[in-house]
């Protein structure tokens, strides 16, 4: 497993959504240093009161992840950061953009921070995009 790993996750769908927190659980669990970008729509549900909104699916197996009950992505990523460490971060323009303030924010979130930032201090980590 790589030592360093590196998420941006920017879709509003499920199964990337699905798909980055199992990356992020199962890394940082296992003691990879994970890090989490959070942009675009995937910013979305990490404001304050919509983090149980049903994400839209992309396909049949978005529907299953509902209906089989799956684990929530918002639990996977809360067991990425409080289990293993993983440091997730919101996008600084993403949150401008929604209008939102430090007290909207979901609470396992890290401070802002620019895209800029977040590629120059994880250079050398293998990157993955959601």
């Amino acid at each position: 497993m790589a030592d360093k790993l590196a998420l941006i996750v920017t879709s509003g769908s499920r199964e990337q959504l699905q798909m980055a927190a199992m990356m992020a659980s199962v890394g940082s669990v296992s003691g990879t240093e994970v890090t989490v970008f959070l942009s675009m729509n995937a910013m979305t549900y990490f404001i304050q009161g919509r983090e149980r909104e049903e994400a839209p699916h992309d396909g049949e197996m978005g529907r299953l992840l509902a209906e089989k009950g799956a684990p929530h992505f918002m639990d996977l990523f809360e067991q990425a950061a409080e289990l293993g460490g993983a440091k997730i971060y919101p996008c600084s323009m993403a949150v401008d953009i929604l209008e939102a303030g430090e007290d909207d924010l979901n609470p396992m979130l890290e401070k802002p921070l620019g895209l800029t930032k977040f590629m120059s201090d994880f250079e050398d980590a293998t990157v993955l995009t959601f």
